[in-house]
């Protein structure tokens, strides 16, 4: 089975591969639509906050993934889509999902902003540190001998530039920019969805012999994001509005820049590509039902951060 799921390539065409790469561009240009230079002034009036969330996005989340690695010891490829979606910024829906979970929708929208800037350094650097700390996926990862700066060249273009565009957008014309956000958010998250489950079906017999396997494992790595953010938080005495933003902007992982950097960079290498995909599933079911159960409990005003 090891054997078999770490040398397997999902089946992913040329074309196909640039179609995700622009979906992916169309999701990023649709969240920078909302996005303006104000929410970046949020790191400056709550800098606690902000930092906090950033930092466990992007250090607490790669450790403990690291930690559950050493824990359960997956598959070397599987491990290594877990280092690869705990290196990714927030998700797409990380704001749709904090705005029905009654967090505070202004803090997610400065995290989503700051970590796609910062992940255009940050993951790729996650991805070769942690994933070199654990022999197994190290082992993978000299044998394709990827360079970071290219991966950061990708992203750049991938997260960058389409932040860069939709702010520019949102500062001419912010009416315009918010009508075209609720289509973009929306049309390109379906597409978006629509890819992965194609990239399954086209890989349904792989896809049929590790569904199980894997399925456990997202759930398990996708609950234990969501504690590490909510625990975070709650150390740190944050307001409940707060605590269910960072918890969100944690548990909620852009799997879909993960699998386009599997397929760019690994060749769509079959425990990372089956991984990062489920993650892009499931991540979407737990977020509504987190959303579901923090929705309906009415939160009093608190004078804490």
């Amino acid at each position: 089975m090891e054997q078999i799921i770490d040398n397997v390539h999902i089946n992913f065409d040329a074309s196909t591969l640039w179609t995700l790469n622009v979906a992916l561009a169309l999701v990023m240009f649709g969240i920078a639509l909302e996005i303006s230079i104000s929410d970046f002034k949020q790191l400056f009036k709550k800098p606690t906050i902000v930092l906090t969330g950033v930092f466990s996005q992007f250090i607490l989340l790669p450790l403990v993934t690291f930690l559950l690695i050493i824990v359960i010891k997956p598959l070397p490829s599987i491990a290594l889509g877990m280092v690869m979606v705990a290196a990714c910024p927030g998700g797409n829906i990380s704001n749709f999902i904090t705005h029905l979970s009654k967090g505070n929708a202004a803090l997610s929208v400065t995290l989503t902003a700051i970590a796609t800037l910062l992940a255009i350094v940050m993951t790729p650097l996650n991805l070769q540190f942690w994933g070199s700390l654990y022999e197994p996926t190290g082992v993978l990862l000299r044998e394709v001998a990827i360079s970071p700066f290219e991966m950061i060249k990708l992203v750049s273009l991938l997260l960058g530039l389409p932040l860069i565009l939709g702010m520019w957008l949102n500062y001419l014309k912010p009416k315009l920019a918010l009508q075209l956000a609720r289509f973009f958010k929306v049309t390109s998250l379906l597409f978006f969805v629509a890819l992965i489950f194609l990239a399954l079906y086209k890989n349904k017999a792989i896809f049929l012999d590790y569904v199980f396997y894997v399925f456990w494992i997202v759930v398990l790595h996708n609950l234990i994001a969501f504690l590490t953010g909510f625990s975070l938080a709650k150390a740190m005495g944050f307001s409940k509005e707060n605590t269910r933003s960072i918890t969100i902007e944690t548990g909620i992982q852009n799997s879909g820049l993960g699998l386009l950097l599997i397929f760019t960079f690994f060749d769509g290498l079959g425990g990372m590509a089956l991984l990062t995909a489920f993650w892009g599933i499931w991540h979407l079911v737990s977020g509504l039902l987190l959303a579901s159960v923090w929705g309906y409990k009415p939160i009093k005003k608190e004078e804490l951060v």
